[in-house]
Order: structure tokens, then C-alpha cells, then sequence
């Protein structure tokens, strides 16, 4: 397996995203008039300190019109204008073409698509794949504590409240890999707790979202030789019989509680563990072995005392869930 795509540098000043946009543009005036203002500042001064020392009373146009007058004008016309470009951002689509529900948990993300045909939900974990030029309406929610999702390119901040849902509207404007992240503290890793967005072409997300509401294959797209697919075999055997499904599912393989992420599909995301580790070539070997050095406090343990043959055959079964 390849490196998989590295995601573009988070910044709101390099919007990819309609609403993002309008966010870009507010912080460029708020940029550009708060240095106009310095600068006016210390033109007046540098004219006072030319004039010198002087016992002269204030004079009360300087006083009401720079301390009171200025300061109100200026922050009316921003309320004003701010209001105006940022209108309709936090709006809550009437008919969304596309429904995602992300709940915020220790630590990681739950992703769930809402099957326009009635079906059940697509259910995903730690990975956000949205259609480029179509509004996508996000519910946020968490289960245990706060955590704030911003995508910087996508949108703004928004919290995740437990028992409360929360609404996003987003609406990429070119594909891409954009990193998200928790934006609210929420304990010992809060820093590894990435949620990564891929902007896809129309036709593409909807191939993408079809393989994924479809349970797990008994072989990858490509078809493994007989050696990797007796591995693969012998690595499912080895997930139910070491309880994985305790806490995960693998839909059509072993059917888990939701403690943790799904991982039908696992073995075609870019990262494992929210973002701690890139989906590369041995990658879910040194998760399987040391997922507390990776991710301290994962309410996952580790699994070095499995040996050697286990894990590969692990790594090699949880690789071709795609």
C-alpha cells in the first residue's frame, strides 16, 4: 500500500470551500483595516512626540472623535458588513442533497451517511468524503464531552454537544485532501484527533459512497494471490477469536458493538487512529503493536504479546477491507 495523499496545509487564508470563502474575505478586511488603523495610530504618534512635551488640556475633538465617534463607526459598518457577506452560512437546508452525521468521541470521529433511499445508515469512522460543488449539511453531536470540529478550507467552527445536534453547511469548491481537527480541548489526545475531509467529483463520491454501503468483501478489488488471501483468511479468524468484535464491526464479517470505529472499509482510508498513523505499507502491524505509543490513552490496548504469525495475518485481513 502507498503513502496515502498528504492533506493541504489548514489555513482559512486558502479557502476550498463556498462558505469557507466568505470567511476568507471577513478576515482579509479584518487584516487589512486593523493595519490601516495601527499605521494611523502611529502617525499621530510620531507627530505628537515631534510637537514635544506641552500642558495643553485635550482637546475634546480629538477626545470624542477618536475615543468614541471613530470606534463606534467603524464597528457598526464591520457588524454590518460582516453580517451581510456571512448571511446564510449557518442555514439549515430545507431538502440537503447529502446528510452526514459526525459525533465526536475519545478520540475519534463517527461518521454516518444517511441513505437518501431509506436504507440504513453508511457508518465510517475518522474520514469525511464530500462531493465537489454540492451543499453537504453536517449534524454534530457527541457522546461523552464537548469537542469542536473546523475544517479551516471547508467552514468555520462548530462544537459538538452531547445531546444536541448541531448544524454545518459546507460546499467544497475543488477536490483536495483537508485536514480537520478538534478545536475543543477534550483530554490527553486532543491533538490526535484529526478528521480528514476528501473533496471528491460528483461521479466519484457516489462510486465511493456505493462500495462503502456495501458489507465487507471476502476479497479486495484486486484479486490477492492464494498465499495473501489464506493470510487474510486466517486474520478473520483471528478477529473474532481475540474479541475485536467486542468493540468493532466489520458488517457481513462480525457483527461488534459500536465502542470503536467501524472498520468495514478500513484498509481504504488515508490514516488509522484519527490521524495518528498514514495508511501506508505495515501500518496496521505497528498500530496492532503499539497503539499506546502511538495514541497514549486509546481506550484500545495494545496487542504485543500476539506473535508474530497472528499479527501479520491481522494486518493482512484488516488491509483488504476496501
Amino acid at each position: 500500500m502507498s503513502a496515502p495523499p498528504a492533506p493541504s496545509s489548514p489555513s482559512v487564508l486558502s479557502p476550498a470551500g463556498m462558505e469557507a470563502a466568505a470567511l476568507s474575505e471577513l478576515s482579509w478586511v479584518l487584516f487589512i483595516g486593523a493595519a490601516v488603523i495601527f499605521v494611523g495610530v502611529m502617525v499621530l504618534l510620531g507627530w505628537t512626540l515631534r510637537r514635544g512635551p506641552r500642558r495643553a488640556v485635550p482637546n475634546a475633538w480629538w477626545v470624542v472623535g477618536g475615543g468614541l465617534v471613530f470606534p463606534v463607526t467603524v464597528l457598526s459598518a464591520l457588524l454590518l458588513y460582516s453580517t451581510a457577506r456571512t448571511a446564510g452560512l449557518e442555514r439549515t437546508l430545507a431538502q440537503p442533497p447529502l446528510v452526514v452525521t459526525v459525533t465526536g468521541r475519545l478520540w475519534w470521529w463517527e461518521v454516518r451517511y444517511r441513505d437518501p433511499a431509506g436504507g440504513p445508515d453508511v457508518v465510517l469512522a475518522n474520514e469525511l468524503r464530500l462531493p465537489v460543488g454540492r451543499a453537504t449539511q453536517l449534524g454534530l453531536t457527541a457522546d461523552e464531552l464537548i469537542h469542536s470540529l473546523w475544517v479551516p478550507e471547508l467552514g468555520g467552527k462548530r462544537d459538538l454537544v452531547p445531546g444536541r445536534v448541531n448544524h454545518l453547511v459546507v460546499t467544497p469548491r475543488r477536490a483536495g485532501v483537508f485536514r480537520g481537527q478538534c478545536a475543543e480541548y477534550c483530554g490527553l489526545q486532543h491533538a490526535k484527533m484529526a478528521l480528514h475531509v476528501v473533496a471528491l467529483p460528483q461521479a466519484e463520491f457516489e462510486s465511493w459512497l456505493a462500495r462503502q454501503a456495501r458489507p465487507a468483501s471476502t476479497t479486495p478489488p484486486a484479486q490477492p494471490a492464494a498465499a495473501e488471501a489464506t493470510l487474510a483468511a486466517r486474520g478473520r479468524a483471528a478477529f473474532v477469536a481475540q474479541g475485536c468484535a467486542a468493540c468493532h464491526s466489520v458488517r457481513g464479517h462480525a457483527e461488534g458493538a459500536p465502542r470503536g470505529p467501524d472498520l468495514t472499509h478500513v484498509g481504504g482510508r488515508l490514516y488509522l487512529g484519527a490521524g495518528a498513523l498514514p495508511n501506508e505499507a505495515g501500518a496496521f502491524k505497528r498500530w496492532l503493536v503499539g497503539v499506546q505509543d502511538i495514541k497514549p490513552g486509546a481506550r484500545m490496548p495494545d496487542y504485543a504479546h500476539l506473535d508474530a504469525a497472528t499479527l501479520d495475518a491481522l494486518a493482512a485481513y484488516l488491509e483488504q477491507l476496501r
